[in-house]
């Protein structure tokens, strides 16, 4: 018996020692956590309920050159109430009225959102949600209404907003103007203007505080932000929408027509390198139509054919080895170099002038003139090409320009054929947007200037950055060769390859080029043309510079030469800028005041203080204008179409009756 009563003794000491130590453990445990590990984990615990989320600063806008919105940001908020922080006595003092004012904002009976509003608060939602999709107007008005105007604490709104990026004129020039993406794994990538200008167009995000109310739901902790977001700057490019538009259409035209692969245009203005139009088309092939799948203009370099010719007649003069004038003997348009035949398109040419070979587009003449005097010495006739920026790239902003291949003694790849080969466009890769360039410099009477995408950055109507024409090349040739090479691009035009395209009444100049791609390959397999012509208009005093390329025509259509794919492309942008807009440069001095207009401006101002209760009449006025006048007073907008308004569905100067609605009619 003694025994046993020591044996329950001993346990009763180990079970009261055992509970002893956990009680050590424990207080050791508490005093770890509350004086050595507290910071750490208070810290863990208010970011687990309090936190900053950012907020997005709203990204400046894109414009054309004439003051067209090509890519813009639009606010769109959220509105959600708190039922439980709004103190019973304001509650039942407000819900009336805000239930009125939700109503004629948002067009649902008053009762509805009485009885939603009581709903929520019996249930102790905490995130109930009143709007999706608000335009910053309505964002205003809501935030004014009773019981919300007490702010977030005291009144329960909680605001969500996002930022939406819109491009009021669709996939045109979509690639130019590009994108910038958020990918899976939160880094940022992009493209065209949207990408390469993101520093200025960004903006600074700010931050506001937010308190955890339940899974996935936080709502701000007060109605300041902790840091406001600072908006992006406006970029102001070089594109003409009237330009684009005209090139887009053309160019689709005859992809459509020639069933073709993907083709490009691109229109420079010469004096000063600015783009006015780019066009980038790709053919989807489960249903056969076009749409900007990249930037080719810039990306795709190529053998460039018969358009590269213009740099074996340059150089030859510029050496003074040969002449306009100089007879070469084209054979029957054919000849052999090193065993390998040279072939012109059309068989049957005999001894012409170098001018001639040029403006016929002769492969045997230009190849002779070249090889002949320079087969001793490449090295002097790739300085040339050297001199004129084409065996590197130009130096874009826009990311994914491509790297030119020009041949070079000593360097692989180079044989006793790279000389004559490159003499008419093959064994080389440029991009159309080099062509552009070189020959725009003809154009611009020897200065060769940067192509440009865009001119200013500005903050509202203030100017942070202008965006000045940068010369490459103050003087690409001699102005005797020059004069020279002018002659006989307008002859291509007169009585050349592109002859189909001449008119008497518009003088335009350029050269066609016509090339195999995959030029050499001995199966045959891959091989295919791209139709592509250059040049500018109207020749005698050049205002624009333009390349057209199309690549893999339907040969089915027994024609896949420059003149016939490309040339029409060319003309009718041309002659459409001419005829269509004859004045366009004195319209767009948008920046000079008018007495008459400001005056007109003033007294339409005092008009419409005077009568807020009526509708006005917005005719004219561009859309944008248009409806945050109208949204102002009280008067939801719907619309059609991009531009100015022509039409609207009310009349003027009735009355602004509740929930009206409006219509504009867009031109």
């Amino acid at each position: 018996m003694a025994v046993e009563d020591k044996h329950i003794s001993n346990r009763i000491y180990l079970v009261a020692l055992a509970m002893f130590l956990m009680a050590v453990a424990i207080v050791v445990k508490l005093t770890n956590i509350q004086w050595v590990e507290g910071a750490h984990y208070r810290k863990l615990a208010k970011e687990r309920t309090v936190k900053n989320f950012v907020i997005p600063a709203n990204k400046g806008n894109i414009y054309s050159a004439d003051g067209s919105l090509l890519a813009t940001s639009i606010p769109n908020y959220e509105i959600r109430f708190d039922a439980m922080a709004p103190k019973t006595e304001l509650f039942q003092r407000a819900v009336d009225s805000l239930a009125d004012s939700l109503a004629y904002l948002l067009g649902k009976p008053s009762h509805f959102y009485e009885n939603e509003l009581r709903k929520a608060r019996a249930k102790q939602n905490r995130y109930f949600l009143i709007a999706r999709n608000l335009n910053y107007t309505n964002y205003v008005k809501i935030k004014g209404f009773p019981l919300f105007k007490e702010g977030a604490n005291k009144g329960g709104i909680i605001v969500a907003q996002k930022t939406i990026r819109e491009y009021p004129i669709g996939k045109i020039a979509e690639r130019t103007i590009g994108y910038e993406r958020v990918k899976p794994d939160h880094t940022h990538d992009g493209k065209g203007i949207e990408w390469a200008y993101r520093n200025y167009l960004n903006g600074k995000d700010g931050k506001i505080l937010k308190q955890k109310i339940a899974k996935g739901q936080w709502k701000p902790i007060r109605d300041l932000n902790e840091v406001d977001p600072i908006d992006g700057y406006d970029v102001i490019s070089t594109i003409d929408v009237f330009i684009q538009d005209i090139a887009h259409h053309a160019l689709l035209k005859q992809l459509e027509e020639y069933e073709a692969e993907h083709g490009c245009v691109v229109v420079m203005e010469t004096k000063t390198g600015r783009i006015k139009a780019i066009s980038n088309l790709g053919r989807d092939d489960s249903d056969g139509t076009y749409y900007e799948t990249q930037n080719y203009a810039i990306t795709e370099a190529h053998d460039p054919g018969s358009t590269f010719k213009l740099v074996d007649l340059m150089a030859v003069l510029e050496d003074k080895v040969a002449d306009t004038s100089t007879v070469f003997d084209a054979n029957g348009g054919i000849i052999r170099i090193h065993g390998k035949p040279v072939e012109d398109s059309h068989h049957g040419l005999g001894k012409v002038s170098l001018a001639h070979g040029f403006e016929v587009s002769s492969n045997t003449v230009m190849v002779q003139s070249v090889y002949k005097n320079y087969r001793n010495n490449p090295s002097k006739f790739i300085k040339h090409i050297e001199s004129w920026g084409l065996d590197k790239k130009i130096g874009l902003e826009l990311k994914g320009e491509a790297t030119p291949k020009i041949p070079k003694p000593g360097e692989k790849g180079w044989s006793a054929l790279s000389l004559p080969w490159m003499a008419f466009g093959y064994g080389i890769n440029v991009t159309p947007m080099q062509t552009l360039t070189y020959y725009n410099a003809v154009a611009n009477n020897g200065v060769m200037v940067k192509p440009q995408l865009v001119s200013e950055i500005k903050k509202w109507n203030t100017t942070i950055k202008k965006i000045q024409p940068q010369i490459i090349n103050p003087r690409v040739c001699s102005p005797e060769t020059l004069k020279k090479i002018r002659v006989v691009l307008e002859n291509v035009v007169r009585r050349g390859t592109a002859k189909s395209l001449y008119t008497k009444e518009f003088p335009m100049a350029g050269k066609t080029g016509t090339a195999q791609m995959n030029y050499g390959n001995k199966s045959g397999s891959g091989m295919y043309y791209a139709s592509s012509f250059v040049g500018y208009f109207p020749a005698n005093k050049p205002q624009y510079t333009c390349i057209v390329v199309v690549h893999r025509p339907n040969t089915a259509h027994n024609n896949y030469y420059g003149a016939d794919v490309a040339g029409p492309v060319f003309k009718r942008i041309a002659q459409k800028i001419f005829t269509d807009a004859p004045s366009t440069n004195e319209i767009r001095k948008i920046d000079r005041k008018i007495p008459k207009q400001e005056l007109d401006y003033a007294a339409y101002y005092n008009h419409s203080q005077k009568k807020q209760n009526v509708i006005p009449d917005v005719k004219g006025m561009s859309g944008m204008d248009a409806v945050a006048l109208l949204e102002n007073l009280g008067i939801r907008v719907k619309i059609k179409g991009i531009g100015k308004v022509k039409k609207q569905s009310l009349q003027a100067g009735q009355n602004i009756a509740k929930n009206t609605t409006i219509v504009l009619e867009l031109s």
